[in-house]
């Protein structure tokens, strides 16, 4: 018997439906952002239900399948017109219905979903699922519940605005027929050997797979599959002609980009790039009072707040270091209350703190101007001040991506997590390792969206401390990378 989530890990990968089957304990620890996206899931299905009260849940009870099966029949039977999370066990597959809806025609099917749109894996999930549940009952029609993500909350939450529903039927039959030989298939699978399955754009299409571990670990580090902004199809051409390596990439004839190729040639040979001209081009670009600032922001698929949309990158925190021409150092910082919209407070905060001339460094300044002009937006009566502030950015990614310093660790990244411990290794005032519970970006989104629902004060407090202490080495780092700078050009003097 395969379950509905079974059936679409084994058209992924049959290997990983294997390992499942048979080596569940060999799967990855779901990593704080899968377990977000998790919470999310729950918590968009149960608004969801919303759009058709006065349902009848079948509660879930892993330990009794066929006792949910037969409550199931049984609210059928009792001709109840909305049932949450109906299940069945039909053909082979175990499959439960988020939302079933009785019509004088039929049933109708409705899958929810956190996503903004109707996914092609959508398509099969619900195909497997009318495969199974046809056999019960009489299915006429079915749908995708998503989220809606042009929706603005204005006061009450609206889940009919919310939400979009999007009719698959016809979508769902014509997938019907390919999958009986399907279960066959995977079936067979997994009563036989491990399948041999080679790696390749299924390993995380449209899963990242939590057995990708053991089969990636021939893999060495670096590989092609770490060549800067080269396409995975390229990538996975090259691993099939048996070029994996860097000494592999350098003993055959791989047509590479400039960087790509310093890339490989700098780890190769330990070369550490210095162009102390375009260092010096990018430095005359920055004036005093220099402003180091960024943002943490979080997103949710229910918005909260009053003017926010669903996924909507709202700015909760900022760090910002100012240092003076006279080599004065000052930290100024901002951190939401949990429980509130954060962004009316921070906007007062923001413009107050940056002061009114010098440069505002950030490290690929694209988000914080993006969200400064959303902010914008959110406070017309303070759009001017602030938009006046998106002028005075200068981005410190410009001298790395310029090739102004190339380090053999950047390893063709060129984010402030693979430049900063190439510049300062061993330096334990910037190692994020020795953070508490935050400790980097995704870290502090899914921590702060949580936060809210924490209810000891004592730990709210703490993970409050470990978030600022994030976002302040953030801006530190930038002030470090900045001098750094300054000293590979007066060294060159």
């Amino acid at each position: 018997m395969l379950s509905k989530s079974q059936y679409i890990r084994g058209l992924q990968c049959p290997k990983s439906l294997w390992l499942y089957k048979h080596k569940p304990e060999l799967r990855s620890v779901p990593d704080a952002s899968q377990e977000a996206l998790f919470e999310a899931g729950v918590q968009v299905g149960d608004l969801a239900k919303r759009l058709f009260p006065g349902g009848v849940e079948i509660a879930f009870d892993p330990e009794n399948f066929d006792g949910m099966i037969r409550k199931t029949k049984e609210r059928i039977d009792a001709g109840m017109e909305v049932i949450y999370e109906a299940a069945f066990k039909e053909r082979g597959i175990f499959a439960m219905a988020d939302i079933l809806v009785r019509t004088g025609e039929g049933w109708g099917m409705y899958e929810v979903k956190s996503s903004t749109s109707v996914k092609s894996y959508h398509l099969e999930d619900a195909a497997v699922q009318w495969y199974a549940l046809s056999a019960a009952i009489d299915l006429k029609r079915a749908y995708v519940v998503h989220i809606d993500s042009g929706y603005v909350r204005e006061g009450e939450l609206e889940p009919d605005r919310l939400f979009a529903i999007r009719d698959i039927t016809d979508e769902v039959l014509i997938r019907l027929e390919a999958i009986p030989a399907r279960v066959s298939e995977l079936e067979a699978i997994l009563s036989a050997e491990m399948p041999d399955v080679e790696i390749g754009p299924h390993c995380n299409d449209p899963f990242d797979c939590d057995f990708r571990h053991l089969c990636w670990d021939h893999v060495p580090s670096p590989s092609v599959f770490d060549l800067y902004r080269m396409r995975g199809s390229q990538k996975f051409a090259l691993y099939r002609r048996g070029i994996l390596s860097y000494d592999e990439i350098n003993q055959n004839d791989v047509p590479l980009n400039r960087i790509q190729r310093l890339q490989v040639q700098s780890h190769l040979n330990g070369d550490t790039i210095v162009d102390q001209e375009i260092i010096k081009e990018f430095l005359e670009t920055v004036e005093y009072p220099i402003h180091f600032f960024d943002f943490e922001t979080f997103q949710e698929a229910i918005p909260r707040f009053d003017r926010q949309r669903p996924y909507q990158q709202i700015p909760f925190q900022y760090s910002l270091h100012i240092l003076h021409a006279d080599g004065t150092l000052e930290h100024r910082e901002f951190l939401g209350d949990e429980h509130s919209d954060p962004r009316p407070d921070m906007i007062g905060r923001m413009l107050r703190d940056i002061m009114p001339i010098g440069s505002i460094i950030a490290y690929n300044q694209s988000f914080e101007i993006g969200r400064i002009r959303e902010l914008a937006a959110f406070a017309p009566e303070h759009e001017e001040e602030l938009l006046a502030l998106t002028e005075r950015f200068v981005d410190l990614i410009v001298p790395f991506r310029r090739l102004g310093y190339y380090h053999p660790d950047f390893n063709g990244s060129f984010s402030i997590k693979s430049v900063l411990p190439a510049m300062f290794p061993n330096d334990e005032e910037l190692d994020y390792r020795k953070l508490g519970t935050v400790q980097n970006g995704g870290d502090a989104m899914e921590t702060f969206a949580r936060l809210h629902r924490l209810k000891d004060p004592s730990k709210r407090e703490a993970i409050r401390k470990d978030l600022l202490a994030y976002c302040r080495l953030d801006t530190l780092a930038m002030v470090r990378i900045l001098e750094r700078l300054r000293e590979m050009v007066e060294e060159g003097a």
